[in-house]
């Protein structure tokens, strides 16, 4: 299902503590053979400038129209990131993102839709974000949201394997970019969906 994303370069961020080989965003590295993991200094310390510092550092230095795919704390590296210097992004699949005011970072993040397609998929039994908060926040960025039901905070303990529900919507991401002629540059003016969704 991932070769959708072949023609594109893709970014992995991960949040507190990398992802382990259990999470679904070490299984997709496995998957996609042009993916690269963005690599904090320090995975226990969530320093969001620092780690949007990273982002841009990695993004700059290939030139591939780029698909970033984050997971909780590294949505918002991420985010801030693209809000900034949308240049070379295609698009954002932002899962599980931690609440910012559970860092105190809220101050620092966009709170306009994103330069580019996005879609954020939230857990109902998030510890890290309630569902409500993640929608209102895709509804800032002008993302796409997905309910996922009931899957924690989308991670190793989730026991999600490959996550075939979540590569559905990086496909269905790929899907949209083909539609756009200038995905990197054009500004989307989508407005937030929410969709109920299974757990496959």
């Amino acid at each position: 299902m991932l070769e959708a994303l072949q023609p594109y370069r893709i970014l992995i961020a991960p949040g507190l503590h990398s992802s382990g080989p259990g999470h679904w965003q070490s299984h997709w590295e496995r998957l996609l053979p042009q993916a690269r993991r963005i690599v904090q200094d320090d995975w226990s310390a969530p320093d969001l400038p620092r780690w949007t510092g990273r982002v841009d550092e990695v993004r700059a230095d290939d030139p591939r129209p780029t698909l970033i795919l984050a997971h909780s704390f590294g949505c918002l590296a991420a985010v801030r990131s693209v809000a900034a210097r949308p240049g070379g992004v295609a698009g954002l699949l932002l899962v599980a993102p931690a609440d910012p005011d559970k860092f105190g970072v809220a101050g620092l993040l966009p709170r306009h839709p994103l330069p580019v397609p996005s879609i954020l998929i939230a857990s109902t039994d998030d510890p890290w974000m309630d569902i409500a908060r993640a929608s209102a926040w895709a509804q800032l960025w002008g993302a796409e949201f997905v309910d996922a039901g009931p899957l924690g905070h989308i991670n190793s303990a989730s026991n999600l394997g490959d996550w075939t529900f979540g590569q559905r919507y990086a496909v269905a991401l790929t899907a949209r970019l083909s539609r756009d002629r200038s995905p990197a540059t054009t500004p989307t003016t989508a407005t937030a969906r929410s969709s109920r969704a299974g757990t496959a």
